[in-house]
């Protein structure tokens, strides 16, 4: 201290505390503002930078205000130099904790846009949220004086050990970028494995992929051994999808009214159920003379995998219903028993019934 403190000194001091903290209080209630704005546009960077400056600029307002309070007494040079080291860090570590944030919530819009479907993909979230805090934790080691060449070859060193003791984890964080990158598998997809597991795919993190069933359970599968399996995408290349029913008539139904019958139903189905997609043109293919019946397919268009259970269920409803007045008929499989007994076959009854001597 170069001299004594004198009541000015404080008065002044305690005045950039002040104007700090109310630079503060004006500042959040000017974020405040512009969130409100920005949740009105379409843009979600805005939203994410503006929801990172909150944590940044209440930090910075007030070190700024400490800053002009200290620089008003007459503090020894150490002591000066050990406030505006302890000060700069402060903000520092806000500013990095800001990037981190800002950076990983433009990675998250930017996964959920490409998705399609609400989720997130956050194995590319937390990966540039660490990175981001790395650097900074690196930065401000620099800016105390501490040398971080001897850290970075520790680290480096240590890095085979603990690459040798989390192998399992890393063959699934590698596993789940490939995956990502790959664009095999995007949040939103609907997957089936060879193994059964089949679902919506939640979200794809460090370590292992969500799936969402039908039944609204969760299967966690790990990274690894989902990119060594077989398995259909049912949204790759497209979300729409055909769906295949399967028909039968009997032998003496007018084929040509069979088929304008269904497709009457089929042009019914596609423009009133809901998840059907009117625009994909239907088909109707006969193609087995079987034992009792001749066979043949319904070619329908649904614009997602889970649509296909409601789209099928209206579909064979109002099928059968239309069929029994229009008189067509769909016949169940018969068979003929012939019955022998010492070589002399045994004639039926006259109620079809078989009596045995």
């Amino acid at each position: 201290m170069n001299r004594d403190l004198t009541a000015h000194d404080w008065i002044l001091a305690g005045v950039w505390l002040i104007a700090g903290l109310v630079a503060t209080v004006l500042l959040r209630f000017l974020l405040r503002w512009l969130g409100k704005h920005a949740t009105r546009t379409r843009w979600t960077g805005d939203d994410v930078l503006v929801d990172a400056l909150r944590a940044l600029v209440p930090v910075a307002a007030i070190t700024g205000g400490v800053a002009a309070a200290a620089a008003t007494l007459p503090l020894t040079g150490k002591v000066n130099h050990t406030v505006n080291q302890i000060l700069t860090v402060l903000v520092m570590l806000a500013a990095t904790i800001t990037v981190a944030r800002v950076l990983a919530g433009l990675v998250r819009a930017v996964t959920q846009s490409r998705s399609g479907v609400a989720g997130s993909a956050s194995i590319f979230v937390n990966i540039t949220r660490v990175v981001v805090l790395a650097i900074g934790c690196l930065v401000v080691l620099q800016t105390l004086g501490i040398s971080i060449a001897p850290l970075l070859t520790a680290l480096g060193v240590g890095g085979l050990a603990v690459a040798l003791a989390l192998q399992d984890t890393l063959a699934n964080l590698f596993a789940g970028i490939h995956i990502l990158a790959s664009k095999t598998i995007q949040p939103g997809d609907y997957i089936r494995l060879t193994s059964g597991e089949e679902g919506y795919v939640v979200d794809i993190n460090w370590r292992n992929t969500v799936v969402r069933n039908l039944s609204n359970n969760l299967v966690i599968i790990p990274n690894a051994q989902l990119s060594s399996t077989n398995m259909t995408n049912y949204s790759r290349p497209e979300q729409e999808m055909t769906l295949m029913v399967q028909v039968g008539v009997g032998y003496d139904s007018d084929l040509e009214h069979v088929e304008r019958v269904t497709s009457e139903v089929v042009t019914e189905v596609m423009t009133e159920i809901e998840g059907a997609t009117p625009e994909h043109e239907p088909a109707i293919r006969f193609h087995t003379f079987g034992d009792s019946r001749i066979s043949f397919t319904v070619i329908l268009g649904v614009g997602e995998f889970s649509d296909q259970y409601r789209i099928k269920h209206e579909f064979i409803k109002r099928l059968h219903k239309r069929y029994r007045l229009e008189g067509i008929r769909i016949p169940s499989p018969a068979r003929t028993v012939a019955l022998q007994q010492n070589g002399v076959a045994i004639p039926p009854q006259r109620d079809g019934s078989l009596s045995l001597p």
